[in-house]
């Protein structure tokens, strides 16, 4: 079964860092295109950065493009999204999107929360 497991959030002041962590298992990593998702109080969910499974061709949202990095490893089965210069507008559960290039299902981690405030 296939399981993500997020990490890394926390609360940090304007203009602060956060790297968070998604952790797969039980499935061949380099088959999935990983994205991360955030969700602000009260919205939808969007998607803020994805990478590609066959390369490490990478796609971001236009507010968080230059600010935020995301990167994966796939020895560790892990992707990476590395946040910087955070924005109170970044404040919110961030989450990790696996799917299968193959069969297109979908799978879900739990979220992290991320806080931006002074």
């Amino acid at each position: 079964q296939v399981q993500l497991v997020e990490s890394g959030g926390g609360l940090v002041p304007p203009g602060g860092s956060l790297r968070l962590s998604c952790e797969a298992s039980e499935f061949t990593f380099r088959r999935y295109a990983m994205s991360w998702y955030h969700q602000a109080p009260g919205k939808e969910r969007e998607s803020v950065a994805s990478i590609a499974s066959s390369s490490e061709s990478t796609s971001y949202k236009d507010s968080v493009r230059g600010r935020f990095t995301i990167s994966r490893d796939i020895a560790k089965k892990t992707v990476y999204l590395q946040m910087n210069s955070l924005l109170p507008n970044d404040t919110g559960v961030y989450y990790c999107k696996a799917r299968s290039i193959a069969t297109l299902e979908e799978y879900w981690g739990q979220g992290t929360q991320v806080t931006v405030s002074s």
